[in-house]
């Protein structure tokens, strides 16, 4: 393998490493997903009941218990589920960017092995615990969406925009996932500060409550959050059967798109020296 073409930082190599990389990812996230399962005695099934008993747990805790209502209005239509599906939309994206910027920091130092095998694509490993994120995002959608459908809410044709509305998010969460992989090499400590960055992260994303219940002067703020845009779209597209804002849509397209390109630079000038360090 070319040295000059392996450690290349141009957006072009980003996308054409994933291409090129795509069956190995595609494989190893399965192993993965596989792999987290394996021993117990549902399987993957739990894949599906997880979600499925956090879903009832949600519904039971904000519904029951705290008697919460989307628009806040007492006397509101809404069904007890109402809310928890709500939140659940919020809850299923922000695992997602969780996930992945959670291990980001420890890909290399938890697969040390591939470091010195020139062969093999460091640059992968993010795409690989991505992959595995929307596995489980994907069964969870599936669960939102049998449990609408249970409750006798019809699923809006909309619904089909939500993998497009992801994509910029995926782009973000790559970005962040390159550098901090990298940097978590040279700076162990960087874990510690994701798990504290995605925690604040939550509340400080409309994920319990809707961005519109804010003064307009904190919803700018909220708004800088990468998560806000893709939360309200994508409720709007699974639930209230609205067509996304393309053109807000373009603009987190645009900035996914140098995140991630940022990230791969940081990854790639970096991973010349993963092998002396470890």
């Amino acid at each position: 393998m070319n040295p000059s073409q392996a450690y290349s930082t141009s957006i072009l190599s980003l996308i054409s490493s994933l291409v090129k990389n795509f069956r190995l990812i595609q494989q190893m996230a399965k192993r993965e997903v596989i792999g987290r399962y394996r021993g117990s005695m549902a399987g993957l099934i739990w894949s599906f009941l997880n979600p499925l008993l956090m879903l009832v747990i949600y519904t039971f805790v904000f519904s029951v218990v705290f008697k919460a209502r989307w628009g806040g209005a007492a006397g509101s239509s809404e069904s007890k589920a109402d809310f928890a599906i709500v939140l659940f939309v919020g809850l299923i994206i922000h695992t997602v960017f969780a996930e992945c910027i959670n291990r980001a920091p420890v890909l290399i130092l938890s697969n040390t092995s591939y470091v010195k095998k020139v062969i093999f694509p460091l640059e992968a490993l993010p795409w690989i615990v991505l992959g595995s994120a929307l596995f489980h995002a994907t069964v969870s959608i599936v669960v939102l969406l049998i449990v609408q459908l249970a409750l006798g809410h019809s699923v809006p044709w909309t619904a089909i925009f939500f993998p497009v509305i992801l994509v910029p998010l995926i782009f973000t969460i790559m970005g962040f996932s390159f550098a901090l992989a990298a940097l978590g090499v040279y700076v162990r400590d960087i874990s510690q500060v994701t798990t504290t960055f995605t925690s604040i992260l939550f509340f400080i994303s409309p994920i319990v409550y809707p961005l519109s219940s804010l003064p307009p002067n904190f919803q700018i703020w909220m708004k800088l959050s990468p998560l806000t845009f893709i939360i309200e779209e994508g409720r709007k597209a699974l639930i209230y059967g609205q067509i996304p804002d393309m053109e807000q849509w373009c603009v987190a397209m645009a900035l996914g798109l140098i995140i991630a390109w940022m990230g791969f630079v940081v990854f790639q000038k970096m991973r010349k020296g993963f092998a002396d360090v470890l």
